[in-house]
Protein backbone atom coordinates (compact mmCIF):
# COMPACT_ATOMS: atom_id res chain seq x y z
CA UNK A 1 0.00 0.00 0.00
CA UNK A 2 0.94 3.25 -0.45
CA UNK A 3 0.06 5.97 1.79
CA UNK A 4 1.24 9.34 2.87
CA UNK A 5 0.08 11.76 5.40
CA UNK A 6 0.29 15.32 6.84
CA UNK A 7 -1.35 17.22 9.38
CA UNK A 8 -4.77 17.74 7.66
CA UNK A 9 -5.50 14.49 5.18
CA UNK A 10 -4.32 10.57 4.81
CA UNK A 11 -4.00 9.42 0.97
CA UNK A 12 -4.68 5.82 1.08
CA UNK A 13 -4.81 3.48 -1.60
CA UNK A 14 -6.60 -0.19 -1.24
CA UNK A 15 -4.63 -3.20 -0.27
CA UNK A 16 -5.40 -7.23 0.09
CA UNK A 17 -4.41 -7.49 3.52
CA UNK A 18 -2.59 -6.47 6.99
CA UNK A 19 -0.62 -8.76 8.40
CA UNK A 20 2.66 -8.81 11.44
CA UNK A 21 2.92 -8.01 15.26
CA UNK A 22 2.23 -4.66 16.73
CA UNK A 23 3.24 -3.66 19.75
CA UNK A 24 0.19 -1.47 20.61
CA UNK A 25 1.05 2.14 22.52
CA UNK A 26 0.54 2.53 26.12
CA UNK A 27 -3.63 2.57 27.11
CA UNK A 28 -4.99 6.42 27.68
CA UNK A 29 -7.16 6.04 30.15
CA UNK A 30 -4.81 4.31 32.79
CA UNK A 31 -2.06 7.00 31.96
CA UNK A 32 -4.71 9.84 33.15
CA UNK A 33 -5.14 7.62 36.20
CA UNK A 34 -1.48 6.80 37.14
CA UNK A 35 -0.23 10.60 36.47
CA UNK A 36 -2.85 12.42 38.77
CA UNK A 37 -2.95 9.55 41.63
CA UNK A 38 0.89 9.51 41.26
CA UNK A 39 0.35 13.44 41.71
CA UNK A 40 -2.02 13.41 44.70
CA UNK A 41 1.08 10.72 46.17
CA UNK A 42 3.43 10.82 48.92
CA UNK A 43 6.67 10.41 47.33
CA UNK A 44 7.75 9.67 43.97
CA UNK A 45 5.98 7.52 41.21
CA UNK A 46 7.93 6.15 37.86
CA UNK A 47 5.75 5.28 35.22
CA UNK A 48 6.64 3.79 32.35
CA UNK A 49 4.85 3.01 28.55
CA UNK A 50 2.43 5.96 29.14
CA UNK A 51 0.01 7.01 26.33
CA UNK A 52 2.09 8.94 23.93
CA UNK A 53 -0.95 10.90 22.88
CA UNK A 54 -1.89 14.71 22.99
CA UNK A 55 -4.52 14.03 25.84
CA UNK A 56 -2.20 12.65 28.40
CA UNK A 57 0.34 15.29 27.49
CA UNK A 58 -2.68 17.76 28.81
CA UNK A 59 -2.84 16.08 31.53
CA UNK A 60 0.95 16.28 32.65
CA UNK A 61 0.77 19.92 31.57
CA UNK A 62 -2.21 20.65 34.33
CA UNK A 63 -0.69 18.85 37.18
CA UNK A 64 2.00 20.54 36.61
CA UNK A 65 0.53 23.75 36.37
CA UNK A 66 -1.12 22.64 39.53
CA UNK A 67 2.71 22.88 41.25
CA UNK A 68 3.69 18.82 40.82
CA UNK A 69 7.06 18.48 39.69
CA UNK A 70 7.41 16.07 36.61
CA UNK A 71 10.32 14.69 34.83
CA UNK A 72 10.89 13.30 31.80
CA UNK A 73 13.27 10.43 31.87
CA UNK A 74 12.77 8.43 28.55
CA UNK A 75 10.44 7.96 25.69
CA UNK A 76 7.11 7.42 27.65
CA UNK A 77 8.63 7.73 31.13
CA UNK A 78 8.04 9.62 33.83
CA UNK A 79 9.28 10.52 37.05
CA UNK A 80 6.51 12.41 39.24
CA UNK A 81 7.37 13.66 42.44
CA UNK A 82 4.13 13.71 44.42
CA UNK A 83 3.39 16.63 46.83
CA UNK A 84 0.28 14.65 48.70
CA UNK A 85 -3.27 15.40 48.56
CA UNK A 86 -3.13 19.10 50.17
CA UNK A 87 0.47 19.61 48.10
CA UNK A 88 -1.19 21.14 45.30
CA UNK A 89 -1.19 24.65 44.31
CA UNK A 90 -3.41 27.90 42.61
CA UNK A 91 -2.52 28.57 38.70
CA UNK A 92 -1.92 31.95 38.54
CA UNK A 93 -3.32 31.05 34.52
CA UNK A 94 -5.97 29.04 33.45
CA UNK A 95 -4.77 25.36 33.09
CA UNK A 96 -5.77 23.68 29.68
CA UNK A 97 -7.21 20.36 29.32
CA UNK A 98 -6.76 20.63 25.40
CA UNK A 99 -9.15 18.13 23.47
CA UNK A 100 -9.39 16.06 26.58
CA UNK A 101 -12.59 15.42 28.68
CA UNK A 102 -10.83 12.59 30.81
CA UNK A 103 -8.69 15.34 31.71
CA UNK A 104 -11.25 17.91 32.58
CA UNK A 105 -13.97 15.61 34.26
CA UNK A 106 -11.10 13.42 36.47
CA UNK A 107 -9.37 16.68 37.36
CA UNK A 108 -12.01 18.37 38.84
CA UNK A 109 -12.97 15.91 41.09
CA UNK A 110 -9.40 16.72 42.79
CA UNK A 111 -9.98 19.93 42.54
CA UNK A 112 -12.87 20.21 44.35
CA UNK A 113 -11.80 19.45 47.43
CA UNK A 114 -8.80 22.37 46.99
CA UNK A 115 -8.53 25.34 48.90
CA UNK A 116 -8.15 27.41 45.84
CA UNK A 117 -9.87 28.39 42.72
CA UNK A 118 -9.20 27.15 39.11
CA UNK A 119 -10.14 27.87 36.03
CA UNK A 120 -9.98 24.61 33.64
CA UNK A 121 -10.52 25.43 29.72
CA UNK A 122 -9.94 23.02 26.90
CA UNK A 123 -10.36 23.26 22.55
CA UNK A 124 -13.29 24.47 21.00
CA UNK A 125 -14.20 20.45 20.44
CA UNK A 126 -14.36 20.22 24.67
CA UNK A 127 -15.76 22.86 24.92
CA UNK A 128 -18.86 21.57 23.41
CA UNK A 129 -18.64 18.31 25.47
CA UNK A 130 -21.40 17.96 28.72
CA UNK A 131 -19.61 18.61 32.09
CA UNK A 132 -23.22 18.50 34.08
CA UNK A 133 -22.52 15.39 34.63
CA UNK A 134 -19.83 15.96 37.07
CA UNK A 135 -20.61 19.38 37.70
CA UNK A 136 -24.09 17.99 39.67
CA UNK A 137 -22.27 15.43 41.63
CA UNK A 138 -19.48 17.60 42.95
CA UNK A 139 -21.82 20.24 43.79
CA UNK A 140 -24.10 17.92 45.76
CA UNK A 141 -20.56 17.32 47.68
CA UNK A 142 -19.83 20.96 48.11
CA UNK A 143 -18.08 22.15 45.33
CA UNK A 144 -18.71 25.32 43.49
CA UNK A 145 -18.18 24.40 39.67
CA UNK A 146 -19.58 27.58 37.50
CA UNK A 147 -19.79 26.72 33.53
CA UNK A 148 -21.35 28.02 30.70
CA UNK A 149 -24.71 26.26 30.02
CA UNK A 150 -22.90 23.06 31.30
CA UNK A 151 -19.59 23.34 29.10
CA UNK A 152 -16.06 24.96 29.61
CA UNK A 153 -14.39 26.93 30.94
CA UNK A 154 -14.80 24.98 34.30
CA UNK A 155 -14.49 27.58 37.32
CA UNK A 156 -13.46 25.42 40.50
CA UNK A 157 -13.69 26.61 44.10
CA UNK A 158 -12.61 23.81 46.04
CA UNK A 159 -14.59 23.79 49.60
CA UNK A 160 -15.31 21.52 52.66
CA UNK A 161 -16.69 18.37 51.07
CA UNK A 162 -19.40 15.52 52.30
CA UNK A 163 -19.85 12.21 51.28
CA UNK A 164 -22.70 11.43 48.82
CA UNK A 165 -24.75 8.26 47.39
CA UNK A 166 -25.21 9.32 43.73
CA UNK A 167 -27.10 7.17 41.09
CA UNK A 168 -25.71 8.04 38.35
CA UNK A 169 -28.05 8.58 35.28
CA UNK A 170 -25.51 8.23 32.71
CA UNK A 171 -22.59 4.90 32.95
CA UNK A 172 -19.61 7.28 32.86
CA UNK A 173 -16.37 5.92 33.87
CA UNK A 174 -15.04 9.40 33.82
CA UNK A 175 -18.09 10.46 36.09
CA UNK A 176 -17.52 8.00 38.52
CA UNK A 177 -13.63 8.74 38.69
CA UNK A 178 -14.59 11.90 39.35
CA UNK A 179 -16.73 11.05 42.01
CA UNK A 180 -14.02 8.56 43.56
CA UNK A 181 -11.56 11.18 43.42
CA UNK A 182 -13.28 13.84 45.43
CA UNK A 183 -14.59 11.30 48.13
CA UNK A 184 -11.39 10.41 48.97
CA UNK A 185 -11.29 13.87 51.30
CA UNK A 186 -14.33 14.11 53.42
CA UNK A 187 -15.10 11.58 56.06
CA UNK A 188 -17.32 8.99 55.15
CA UNK A 189 -18.34 6.37 52.67
CA UNK A 190 -19.07 8.00 48.99
CA UNK A 191 -20.99 5.79 47.17
CA UNK A 192 -21.57 5.58 42.91
CA UNK A 193 -24.29 3.68 41.80
CA UNK A 194 -23.74 2.46 37.94
CA UNK A 195 -26.85 1.99 36.10
CA UNK A 196 -24.08 -0.45 33.96
CA UNK A 197 -20.80 -1.35 34.21
CA UNK A 198 -18.23 0.61 32.96
CA UNK A 199 -14.46 1.01 32.99
CA UNK A 200 -12.93 -0.12 36.22
CA UNK A 201 -9.31 1.42 35.62
CA UNK A 202 -9.41 3.82 38.71
CA UNK A 203 -10.70 0.85 40.92
CA UNK A 204 -7.97 -0.98 39.45
CA UNK A 205 -5.29 1.83 40.35
CA UNK A 206 -5.98 3.16 43.32
CA UNK A 207 -4.71 -0.08 45.56
CA UNK A 208 -1.31 0.45 43.59
CA UNK A 209 -1.76 3.81 45.40
CA UNK A 210 -2.41 2.04 48.63
CA UNK A 211 -5.95 3.42 48.46
CA UNK A 212 -8.84 1.00 49.54
CA UNK A 213 -12.44 0.85 46.81
CA UNK A 214 -14.83 -1.33 47.62
CA UNK A 215 -17.24 -2.75 44.67
CA UNK A 216 -20.33 -4.52 44.04
CA UNK A 217 -18.73 -6.45 40.91
CA UNK A 218 -18.00 -9.97 41.58
CA UNK A 219 -14.22 -10.58 41.37
CA UNK A 220 -11.90 -10.98 37.95
CA UNK A 221 -12.61 -14.66 37.00
CA UNK A 222 -12.76 -14.18 33.26
CA UNK A 223 -12.69 -11.72 30.11
CA UNK A 224 -16.20 -10.90 30.43
CA UNK A 225 -17.34 -7.96 32.25
CA UNK A 226 -20.03 -8.07 35.29
CA UNK A 227 -23.79 -6.96 33.67
CA UNK A 228 -26.22 -4.56 35.75
CA UNK A 229 -26.19 -2.55 38.13
CA UNK A 230 -22.67 -1.73 40.13
CA UNK A 231 -21.78 -0.12 43.03
CA UNK A 232 -18.37 1.48 44.03
CA UNK A 233 -17.42 2.64 47.43
CA UNK A 234 -14.49 4.85 49.01
CA UNK A 235 -13.72 5.92 51.95
CA UNK A 236 -12.55 9.47 53.15
CA UNK A 237 -9.55 11.09 54.49
CA UNK A 238 -7.71 8.41 52.43
CA UNK A 239 -3.83 10.11 51.23
CA UNK A 240 -2.22 8.24 48.16
CA UNK A 241 1.24 6.78 48.77
CA UNK A 242 3.61 6.49 45.81
CA UNK A 243 3.49 2.44 44.87
CA UNK A 244 7.41 1.74 45.48
CA UNK A 245 7.76 0.13 41.90
CA UNK A 246 7.71 1.61 38.34
CA UNK A 247 3.99 1.23 36.76
CA UNK A 248 4.45 -0.03 33.44
CA UNK A 249 1.47 0.89 31.18
CA UNK A 250 -0.59 -2.03 28.99
CA UNK A 251 -1.16 -1.49 25.70
CA UNK A 252 -4.29 0.32 24.58
CA UNK A 253 -7.52 -1.91 23.66
CA UNK A 254 -8.74 0.78 21.41
CA UNK A 255 -5.58 1.16 19.54
CA UNK A 256 -5.32 -2.84 19.49
CA UNK A 257 -9.41 -2.40 17.82
CA UNK A 258 -7.82 -0.97 14.72
CA UNK A 259 -5.79 -3.50 13.76
CA UNK A 260 -8.03 -6.41 15.11
CA UNK A 261 -10.91 -4.97 12.84
CA UNK A 262 -9.29 -4.77 9.53
CA UNK A 263 -7.41 -8.38 10.30
CA UNK A 264 -11.14 -9.63 10.88
CA UNK A 265 -12.60 -7.23 7.68
CA UNK A 266 -9.72 -8.16 4.92
CA UNK A 267 -9.51 -11.78 3.64
CA UNK A 268 -6.14 -13.13 4.26
CA UNK A 269 -5.42 -10.81 7.21
CA UNK A 270 -3.63 -11.88 10.47
CA UNK A 271 -2.33 -9.74 12.87
CA UNK A 272 -0.49 -10.27 16.73
CA UNK A 273 -1.35 -7.65 19.20
CA UNK A 274 0.95 -7.60 22.09
CA UNK A 275 1.37 -6.51 25.31
CA UNK A 276 -2.30 -5.12 25.07
CA UNK A 277 -4.72 -4.59 28.79
CA UNK A 278 -6.81 -7.31 28.83
CA UNK A 279 -9.44 -5.40 30.89
CA UNK A 280 -13.10 -7.08 30.82
CA UNK A 281 -14.70 -4.17 30.88
CA UNK A 282 -12.11 -3.31 27.60
CA UNK A 283 -12.77 -5.87 25.25
CA UNK A 284 -16.13 -5.53 24.00
CA UNK A 285 -14.71 -5.20 20.90
CA UNK A 286 -13.66 -8.39 20.72
CA UNK A 287 -16.76 -10.33 21.40
CA UNK A 288 -18.36 -8.35 18.85
CA UNK A 289 -15.55 -9.09 16.12
CA UNK A 290 -16.22 -12.87 17.20
CA UNK A 291 -19.93 -12.55 16.61
CA UNK A 292 -19.09 -10.38 13.03
CA UNK A 293 -16.83 -13.70 11.89
CA UNK A 294 -13.31 -13.22 13.22
CA UNK A 295 -11.11 -15.75 14.11
CA UNK A 296 -9.24 -14.62 17.68
CA UNK A 297 -7.20 -16.05 20.41
CA UNK A 298 -6.16 -14.14 23.83
CA UNK A 299 -3.31 -15.35 26.18
CA UNK A 300 -2.79 -13.21 29.61
CA UNK A 301 0.73 -12.74 29.90
CA UNK A 302 1.11 -10.99 32.69
CA UNK A 303 -0.82 -8.49 35.78
CA UNK A 304 0.23 -5.80 36.30
CA UNK A 305 -1.45 -3.33 38.98
CA UNK A 306 -4.62 -5.22 39.02
CA UNK A 307 -4.54 -5.22 35.32
CA UNK A 308 -4.24 -8.08 33.03
CA UNK A 309 -2.04 -8.05 30.42
CA UNK A 310 -1.33 -10.14 26.72
CA UNK A 311 -1.65 -11.24 23.46
CA UNK A 312 -4.75 -10.52 20.88
CA UNK A 313 -4.09 -12.80 17.67
CA UNK A 314 -6.74 -12.03 14.89
CA UNK A 315 -7.27 -13.22 12.02
CA UNK A 316 -10.43 -12.94 8.98
CA UNK A 317 -12.83 -15.74 9.24
CA UNK A 318 -16.63 -15.03 8.01
CA UNK A 319 -18.83 -11.94 7.17
CA UNK A 320 -21.55 -12.15 9.39
CA UNK A 321 -24.48 -10.19 10.42
CA UNK A 322 -24.36 -8.43 14.12
CA UNK A 323 -25.92 -6.59 16.64
CA UNK A 324 -25.02 -4.31 19.28
CA UNK A 325 -27.36 -4.14 21.88
CA UNK A 326 -27.60 -1.14 24.30
CA UNK A 327 -26.02 -3.31 27.19
CA UNK A 328 -23.17 -4.26 25.53
CA UNK A 329 -22.20 -0.06 24.37
CA UNK A 330 -19.95 0.78 28.03
CA UNK A 331 -17.46 -1.86 27.17
CA UNK A 332 -16.60 -0.72 23.76
CA UNK A 333 -17.95 2.44 23.35
CA UNK A 334 -14.59 3.85 21.29
CA UNK A 335 -14.24 1.29 19.25
CA UNK A 336 -17.52 1.58 17.84
CA UNK A 337 -16.50 3.51 14.86
CA UNK A 338 -13.56 0.69 13.85
CA UNK A 339 -16.50 -1.97 14.12
CA UNK A 340 -18.71 0.20 11.70
CA UNK A 341 -15.65 -0.19 9.48
CA UNK A 342 -15.46 -3.50 10.00
CA UNK A 343 -19.10 -4.06 9.08
CA UNK A 344 -18.73 -2.04 5.73
CA UNK A 345 -16.22 -4.42 4.48
CA UNK A 346 -18.28 -7.20 4.46
CA UNK A 347 -21.65 -8.08 6.82
CA UNK A 348 -24.25 -5.72 8.47
CA UNK A 349 -24.37 -4.40 11.88
CA UNK A 350 -26.83 -2.55 13.62
CA UNK A 351 -25.74 -0.21 16.87
CA UNK A 352 -28.31 0.91 19.16
CA UNK A 353 -27.92 2.50 22.74
CA UNK A 354 -24.83 4.50 21.90
CA UNK A 355 -26.58 7.90 22.28
CA UNK A 356 -23.30 8.73 23.97
CA UNK A 357 -21.48 9.08 20.70
CA UNK A 358 -22.91 11.98 19.53
CA UNK A 359 -21.27 14.28 22.63
CA UNK A 360 -17.72 12.84 22.20
CA UNK A 361 -14.71 14.90 20.34
CA UNK A 362 -17.63 14.61 17.23
CA UNK A 363 -20.83 13.95 17.08
CA UNK A 364 -19.74 10.49 15.97
CA UNK A 365 -22.77 9.48 14.61
CA UNK A 366 -23.80 12.37 11.87
CA UNK A 367 -19.85 12.26 11.27
CA UNK A 368 -19.60 8.44 11.04
CA UNK A 369 -22.60 7.57 8.92
CA UNK A 370 -21.58 11.08 6.65
CA UNK A 371 -17.90 9.73 5.82
CA UNK A 372 -18.72 6.37 4.73
CA UNK A 373 -20.97 7.24 2.47
CA UNK A 374 -18.88 9.69 0.88
CA UNK A 375 -16.69 6.27 0.94
CA UNK A 376 -19.76 4.39 -0.77
CA UNK A 377 -20.94 2.66 2.11
CA UNK A 378 -24.52 2.10 2.84
CA UNK A 379 -24.80 3.54 6.27
CA UNK A 380 -28.10 4.56 7.87
CA UNK A 381 -28.15 7.01 11.30
CA UNK A 382 -30.38 6.41 14.39
CA UNK A 383 -30.76 8.89 17.57
CA UNK A 384 -28.88 6.05 19.16
CA UNK A 385 -26.76 4.59 16.60
CA UNK A 386 -26.49 3.20 13.23
CA UNK A 387 -27.10 0.65 10.66
CA UNK A 388 -24.02 -0.14 8.59
CA UNK A 389 -24.38 -2.41 5.06
CA UNK A 390 -21.67 -3.77 3.81
CA UNK A 391 -23.38 -5.95 1.21
CA UNK A 392 -21.02 -4.17 -1.57
CA UNK A 393 -17.21 -3.32 -1.52
CA UNK A 394 -17.19 0.42 -0.56
CA UNK A 395 -15.91 2.63 -3.78
CA UNK A 396 -13.59 5.08 -1.73
CA UNK A 397 -13.85 8.54 -1.14
CA UNK A 398 -12.90 11.62 0.53
CA UNK A 399 -14.10 11.43 4.26
CA UNK A 400 -14.27 13.99 6.85
CA UNK A 401 -12.56 12.91 10.29
CA UNK A 402 -14.25 15.95 11.94
CA UNK A 403 -10.72 16.70 13.97
CA UNK A 404 -11.83 13.17 15.83
CA UNK A 405 -9.35 10.32 16.16
CA UNK A 406 -11.50 7.71 16.41
CA UNK A 407 -12.83 8.77 13.02
CA UNK A 408 -9.69 9.02 11.42
CA UNK A 409 -9.00 5.13 12.25
CA UNK A 410 -12.62 3.81 11.23
CA UNK A 411 -12.03 5.51 7.97
CA UNK A 412 -9.06 4.46 7.09
CA UNK A 413 -10.14 0.73 7.28
CA UNK A 414 -12.67 1.62 5.45
CA UNK A 415 -9.82 2.58 2.60
CA UNK A 416 -8.03 -0.39 2.98
CA UNK A 417 -10.69 -2.58 1.49
CA UNK A 418 -12.13 -0.21 -1.18
CA UNK A 419 -12.05 -0.51 -4.94
CA UNK A 420 -10.63 2.80 -5.03
CA UNK A 421 -8.46 5.76 -3.39
CA UNK A 422 -9.16 7.60 -0.51
CA UNK A 423 -8.49 10.98 1.27
CA UNK A 424 -9.06 11.36 5.14
CA UNK A 425 -9.40 14.91 6.08
CA UNK A 426 -8.34 16.57 9.44
CA UNK A 427 -6.20 13.07 9.89
CA UNK A 428 -3.70 15.07 12.22
CA UNK A 429 -6.06 14.29 14.78
CA UNK A 430 -4.44 10.79 15.27
CA UNK A 431 -2.49 12.11 17.29
CA UNK A 432 -4.67 12.44 20.05
CA UNK A 433 -4.09 9.23 21.02
CA UNK A 434 -2.23 7.17 18.47
CA UNK A 435 0.82 9.48 16.96
CA UNK A 436 2.50 6.54 15.36
CA UNK A 437 -0.63 5.46 13.68
CA UNK A 438 0.10 5.75 10.13
CA UNK A 439 3.85 4.65 10.87
CA UNK A 440 1.99 1.30 12.14
CA UNK A 441 -0.27 1.55 9.11
CA UNK A 442 2.05 1.00 6.89
CA UNK A 443 4.34 -1.86 8.36
CA UNK A 444 0.93 -4.02 8.60
CA UNK A 445 0.14 -3.34 4.69
CA UNK A 446 4.08 -3.17 3.56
Amino acid sequence: MTSTVTQHRLDLNPVRAVRGLVPVPGDKSISHRYVMLGSIAQGVTSVTHLSPGADVAATVACMRALGVRIDETGPGALTIHGRGRGGLRASPTPIDAANSGTTMRLLAGILAACPFSTTMIGDASLSKRPMRRIIEPLSVMGGSIEATDGHAPLIIRGGRLRPITWESKVASAQVKSAIMLAGLVPPGVTTIVEPLATRDHSERAFPAFGLSVRTSAPPDGSLSPPSGPVTVSVEGGQEAQAPGRTLDVPGDPSSAAVWAAAAAGLPGSSVELTGVCLNPHRLGFIRALERMGAAVTITVDDEVAGEKVGRIRVGHGQHLDATILPDEVPSLIDELPVLAARAALGGRLEVSGASELRVKESDRITALVTGFRAMGVTAEERPDGFVIDGSKRPSGGTADAASDHRLVMAFTLVALGSTGPSTVTDAGAVAVSYPAFAEDLRRLTE
